[in-house]
């Protein structure tokens, strides 16, 4: 298989500020655009962490082929 590129990012904001999120668009070589879906997580910092590992298992299961 080859290499792969992970787009990700995070920000913390105070709980209960976030009204909503969207896509984040990502420009690729060839001219085409793909989208990013983003994710909320929210809690402490010890669940927002168990959340996250829960969150990237789940994301590779998707690409078995991986």
């Amino acid at each position: 298989m080859a290499d792969l590129t992970l787009v990700y990012g995070m920000r913390l904001l105070p709980a209960g500020e976030v009204a909503g999120v969207q896509a984040a668009p990502v420009a690729l070589k060839n001219g085409n655009e793909a989208q990013v879906t983003m994710h909320i997580l929210e809690g402490s910092r010890e669940q927002i962490e168990a959340q996250l590992r829960l969150s990237i298992d789940a994301f590779f299961d998707f690409y078995p082929e991986i």
